[in-house]
């Protein structure tokens, strides 16, 4: 049996999620390689919360607002070395909310040309990975929330609106493990293309 040398355990045959409100709660857990966003990270932790408790780490480094490079993805710190190599350290800001077709509320990084090469260098490195499960092409984005019945646009706009614009600054890529109970970081590489 083929073990997962980060995890300690036999390594995870990854499923697509199929719980959750939004979206989070994966069939069994899988590797997510991200960057951080920290001026948002109380604000996303706490809508976690509301939704699924268990997807609410105890790991200090873990962040919860973020902007996904590539999901799911191997739980290999070569691959989080390689990509963190491809793209210098760069500033970021988000202020602008969209919502994607599956109705998931979210804000667009400016400028998104840095995210989208490290996802270009993750599927690169990790061309047997099919991110989100074929379910949707990677667009970088901050996920806040999922329009619902009590879940608008506007709602959101109005609770998350005195945190915007929000600045931040790219230069580490996390690799963190994303299951309900175990949340955590697994490894962090600081960008330096």
């Amino acid at each position: 049996m083929q073990r997962n040398r980060l995890l300690g355990r036999p390594a995870t045959r990854i499923r697509p999620s199929g719980a959750g409100a939004l979206g989070w709660a994966p069939v069994e857990g899988h590797a997510v390689l991200l960057v951080g966003v920290p001026a948002l990270e109380d604000w996303v932790r706490a809508r976690t919360a509301f939704y699924d408790p268990g997807f609410v780490s105890a790991d200090p480094r873990f962040a919860h607002a973020h902007i996904t490079v590539l999901a799911p993805c191997p739980a290999s710190t070569d691959l989080l070395e390689q990509v963190a190599a491809s793209v210098a350290p760069f500033d970021y800001a988000l202020e602008r909310l969209a919502v994607f077709p599956d109705g998931v509320i979210h804000l667009v990084p400016e400028p998104a040309g840095p995210f989208a090469a490290l996802t270009a260098a993750a599927r690169r490195a990790a061309p047997e990975v099919t991110p989100y499960w074929g379910r949707a092409e990677p667009t970088p984005h901050l996920t806040l929330d999922r329009l619902g019945e009590r879940v608008t646009l506007a709602s959101t706009a109005a609770r998350v609106g005195p945190l915007l614009p929000a600045a931040g600054r790219a230069d580490e890529l996390l690799l963190t493990w994303w299951e309900s109970g175990g949340c955590r970081v697994l490894a962090r590489a600081p960008l330096r293309g």
